[in-house]
Order: structure tokens, then C-alpha cells, then sequence
């Protein structure tokens, strides 16, 4: 049986490059961990959606089951599953997500995410 939920977790990360399940939206997190996350991206100067699991109760527990990921935010690229807030953090200071970024054909600001390791080196 299709549940509604999944279908729309599915088709918003088949139609967008990018997407972050968040508590809150992009202007207005409501989590520190969905805000650090949220606050990467924009720096970065990507285009990207925001999915406020706080307006959905469905979609709250239906992105954990989704990706079987006990916690939120939860950042995908091109309809893969990338991680939530510490897996994000290490990929973004380690080069790792501008390397994911480039081979998806993503454009984002390089000089952003060197001027973000430089600050956390």
C-alpha cells in the first residue's frame, strides 16, 4: 500500500537537486541543527529546497522512514541521502561535500567553502 508521505518525500527529491527536511524553513529554522545545516547552504549560494517537517506530521516520521535516519535535518543531493547535521559538518570541512557538489554538476560558491574551512581549520 502507498502511503501518501513517502510518495511526496519522493517525488520532491526526484524534482529537486538538493533538499534539506528541516525543523522550520530556510529564513527560519527551528532547531540548532537544522539552522547549521540551513546556514551552510546559503552561504554557500546554492540552490536548494527546504522541507518544514514541523508543518507535517507525515512527513516528520515519514522522511526517518524513509531513509531509515533516526534524526532530523536530513540533507539529500540529487535524490540520495547524504546525512544529517555531523555528517554534513565533517563532509563540508573535510571537502567532501564540495566534491559531491561538483561531480552532480551543482554549482555552488567554491570560494565560500574555502573560506569556511580556513575559519574552522
Amino acid at each position: 500500500m502507498s502511503n501518501p508521505a513517502q510518495e511526496e518525500i519522493k517525488s520532491t527529491i526526484t524534482t529537486n537537486d538538493v533538499v534539506l527536511f528541516m525543523k522550520g524553513t530556510s529564513s527560519m529554522p527551528q532547531c540548532g541543527f537544522s539552522s547549521r545545516i540551513a546556514g551552510v547552504l546559503n552561504y554557500l549560494n546554492l540552490e536548494w529546497k527546504d522541507v518544514n517537517v514541523l508543518a507535517d506530521e507525515g512527513v516528520r516520521q515519514g522522511i526517518k522512514d524513509f531513509s531509515d535516519w533516526p534524526t532530523i535535518p536530513q540533507l539529500y543531493v540529487k535524490g540520495e541521502f547524504v546525512g544529517g547535521c555531523d555528517i554534513v559538518t565533517d563532509m563540508m570541512l573535510s571537502g567532501e561535500l564540495d566534491t559531491l557538489f561538483t561531480e552532480n554538476k551543482i554549482a555552488f560558491d567554491k570560494d565560500a567553502a574555502d573560506k569556511v574551512r580556513e575559519a574552522n581549520a
